[in-house]
């Protein structure tokens, strides 16, 4: 069983970890690379895609190349979002459930569960766990990544069922 199922983090907890310094990408090439999830998990990224938000965390929708529907992006680079993702090797790893790495945690917010990560670049990836399709999000510009997931829960709570991804 998985042990980030059950894992919960308290939101200023998050909010102060995942907080840091930066400045905004003015960049207007994002990109990202298209994940080639399996026919199941690719029809509820299509779903996904239909029900997300206009607006996360004040940054308008603004998807990243190539188009596609398992991917969106809003503010340029700052948040980028890749649906039908592998499961991410931490997401097994018992440091992580045990809360003993420092760059990697798990928890949730607004009812997803996330392992949240901290990247050498000092981006942040978080993906979904216990839910049928992995979702990964990346948010690059030093922003406070709670409410990129507070915007982003009412549209993965609607289209990706909690579950375990294949």
């Amino acid at each position: 069983m998985n042990s980030l199922r059950h894992r919960h983090a308290v939101l200023p907890a998050l909010a102060l970890l995942f907080t840091t310094a930066g400045c905004s990408s003015a960049d207007d090439g994002a990109s990202a690379a298209v994940p080639s999830p399996d026919a199941k998990v690719a029809h509820l990224c299509r779903t996904l895609d239909g029900v997300l938000p206009a607006k996360v965390d004040g940054e308008n929708r603004d998807d990243p190349e190539p188009a596609s529907v398992l991917t969106a992006g809003w503010g340029g680079e700052a948040i980028i979002l890749r649906c039908g993702v592998g499961q991410p090797p931490k997401m097994a790893d018992p440091k992580v459930a045990n809360g003993n790495d420092p760059k990697a945690m798990a928890g949730g917010v607004d009812g997803v569960d996330w392992l949240m990560e901290e990247q050498d670049d000092g981006t942040h990836r978080f993906t979904t766990a216990s839910r049928e399709a992995y979702v990964e999000v990346r948010v690059s510009d030093g922003r406070d990544s709670t409410g990129v997931l507070v915007d982003l829960a009412p549209a993965l709570k609607e289209a990706v069922p909690e579950g375990i991804a294949s």
